[in-house]
């Protein structure tokens, strides 16, 4: 590996998520964090709309993403369709990140609930 292993949340918001193809979905608007463990739960995608209007927010679950850097984005495998039907919420209207709502965002994806 080459730098460091961390980086700042700072860092990661704006990065953009593209699907394997190489097809940019979007970019990275926010981390969730579990408070009790301390560990990133989910990434915001920032994805929809038209030039950044109209764009609501799909957590995808922390562990599908992984870090391309010839891309210099994130990489998920994820496609536009799923995205599509993929449980998201307005910016304004952040949810509750209860255990019951994670279950459901981990399920739809395919990934194990922590």
């Amino acid at each position: 590996m080459t730098g460091h292993p961390c980086i700042s949340s700072h860092k990661v918001e704006g990065t953009p998520v593209y699907n394997p193809n190489g097809d940019k979905l979007g970019s990275i608007d926010d981390l969730v964090i579990d408070k009790q463990s301390g560990h990133v739960r989910y990434a915001a995608l920032e994805f929809g709309g038209f030039l950044g209007i109209g764009t609501d927010r799909y957590p995808l679950p922390w562990d599908m993403l992984t870090y391309d850097t010839a891309l210099d984005g994130y990489v998920v495998p994820v496609s536009r369709q799923q995205l599509d039907q993929a449980p998201h919420y307005e910016p304004s209207a952040t949810p509750e990140y209860t255990d019951e709502y994670g279950r459901k965002v981990y399920d739809y994806y395919g990934v194990a609930w922590q």
